[in-house]
Order: structure tokens, then C-alpha cells, then sequence
């Protein structure tokens, strides 16, 4: 049974949370956010999402939501004023309109099995995904969304993303590029922007392991029903 949104919710206890001065200093007195760029090798992945004609782009929001899912720092987020930890973030992502070249966001509710998101994925972009407007014709994105999206069109090194007074988001926000292929590997340039008050260095490196894995073992979670 799928959890209400107050049951993906818990509060902080902010007297014994390890990140507590962390999180004053980086927000109080040196509010500070910073990206970080990486190439993800896809080679693995694509070639087994070729061969089941399956979808790049469901794969990645999939992929990246369950690695965020197994970092709590990478889930710490306010819900009514409160500041707390999610146990699930839920991807919003952008949908291109080739008549005006516009975007507008889009949301599907992350499934622990791929499958189950990957139609739900299907479903939503075919109701929703030709309705024009900053939001699609399903509205308001879930509390838990965070924002990830990918420039299909060129790759790049380094991405930057600047959220100019934006306070009290501490999500983080993705974007991927155009693959980079060579004779051995295809590359994926990605960048992750995080809060510095929630999410340090160490905890991109989990990150950062726990979808390479994912995306080098598609085995452990393609097939599974």
C-alpha cells in the first residue's frame, strides 16, 4: 500500500542530530550551496536498455531517486515550516514542446519496483506530457519532489545551477548531458547542486557508488516484478 505523505515524513530532533551545528552554520551564518560534476559510465545500462527497448530517460529519474533514497542527508527537507527527513523523494522533471521549444514540469511518484515506475512514467507523459504552462495539466508537484532533468542536446563539463534567493530548499537538483562515446565506454556528464548544510562531500561519494553500481548491475533491479 502506497504511504500518505505524512507517513514519509519524520521530523528532526534538532538536540541530538549529528548535522545540527553543521546545518546553523551553513544556513545562518555562510549559507552556502555547490555542484559537482561527474561522468557516469552508462555503457552497461544502455546497452541492456537497447536490448529490452526500454527508455533511457525513465531508467535515470528511476536510478538516481533510488540512490537519493539510500542517503538520508540527501532527503532533508521542510514540510510545513518543519525541517525533516523524507524517507522517499519523488522526481519532477521537465517535458520539451517541440511546437514552442517550452518546458513544463512534470511528477511520478517514485515505486521501489522499476517496472511499476516505468509505467507509471509512460502513463503520466502521455496525459500530461503535451500540456503547456511552467506546470503540466497534473499540477502541483508532491512535497517530496526535487528536480531533475537532462540536456539531451550537447554534454558539457562542468553545470552550474544558481538558486537565486531560494531559502529553505535543501533537495538536491540534477542534470545530465548528451552521452560522450568512445570505443570502449559511454559516458554520462552529470551534475548534482546540494545545500552544504544538509549534504557534505561524503555523502555524494555514497551517492555517486550507490548508482554506478546500480547502472553496472542492471540485472539486480530490471527484472524484478
Amino acid at each position: 500500500m502506497m504511504k500518505t505523505i505524512d507517513e514519509l515524513f519524520e521530523p528532526i530532533d534538532m538536540e541530538t542530530w549529528p548535522r545540527a551545528q553543521s546545518f546553523y552554520y551553513y544556513t545562518q551564518m555562510a549559507p552556502t550551496t555547490y555542484s559537482i560534476n561527474v561522468s557516469m559510465d552508462v555503457t552497461v545500462l544502455r546497452n541492456e536498455l537497447k536490448q529490452q527497448g526500454l527508455k533511457f530517460f525513465p531508467t535515470y529519474l528511476w536510478l538516481v531517486t533510488k540512490a537519493i533514497n539510500e542517503v538520508p542527508e540527501l532527503r532533508v527537507g521542510l514540510k510545513d515550516g518543519v525541517l525533516g527527513c523524507w524517507r522517499q523523494l519523488t522526481p519532477l522533471y521537465p517535458q520539451f514542446h517541440e511546437d514552442d521549444q517550452t518546458t513544463s514540469l512534470l511528477w511520478t511518484e517514485h515505486h521501489d519496483n522499476f517496472l511499476e515506475f516505468y509505467q507509471s512514467y509512460i502513463k503520466d507523459t502521455k496525459e500530461h506530457g503535451d500540456s503547456h504552462g511552467i506546470l503540466s495539466s497534473k499540477g502541483m508537484p508532491l512535497p517530496n519532489g526535487y528536480v531533475i532533468s537532462c540536456i539531451p542536446w550537447f554534454s558539457f563539463q562542468s553545470f552550474s545551477l544558481y538558486n537565486h534567493n531560494l531559502k529553505d530548499y535543501y533537495f538536491p537538483s540534477f542534470e545530465a548531458g548528451k552521452f560522450v562515446e568512445t570505443e570502449e565506454k559511454i559516458l554520462m556528464p552529470l551534475s548534482v547542486t546540494v545545500h552544504h548544510a544538509t549534504t557534505d562531500g561524503y555523502h555524494l561519494k555514497m551517492f555517486f557508488e550507490i548508482l554506478q553500481n546500480s547502472m553496472d548491475n542492471p540485472s539486480q533491479w530490471l527484472l524484478r516484478i
